[in-house]
């Protein structure tokens, strides 16, 4: 094989390469140095993501508290709407309308 046949088919049937000595320990130094920085970088969008999930998590609680709290009310309000004694009474008496029944006891 020669030189022009391992610049266009590779290495030849020994698999290695000639390596420059400085030149490949660099660009090892290189990879190593990038491959730490990649880490650092993915470790600190990790706590990023997860300090973003845990608000989500926290306004989702509360979303979710007060709504129970809404539901709660509403039943409340519908069960004293039903009660007979929250029911007001008007008759019109000489062209005039009059209430009975709004005056609750113990005010």
């Amino acid at each position: 094989m020669t030189q022009s046949d391992r610049l266009i088919f590779g290495p030849g049937p020994s698999g290695r390469r000639p390596t420059n000595g400085l030149v490949a320990s660099i660009m090892w130094l290189g990879g190593l140095v990038a491959t730490l920085a990649a880490m650092a970088v993915g470790a600190v969008l990790a706590v990023f993501t997860a300090a973003a999930v845990a608000v989500i998590a926290v306004f989702a609680g509360a979303l979710v508290f007060l709504a129970g709290l809404a539901m709660r009310a509403r039943r409340t309000m519908t069960a004293r709407n039903r009660r007979a004694d929250d029911v007001i009474e008007a008759r019109k008496v000489d062209g005039t309308w009059v209430a009975y029944g709004w005056e609750r006891p113990g005010r």
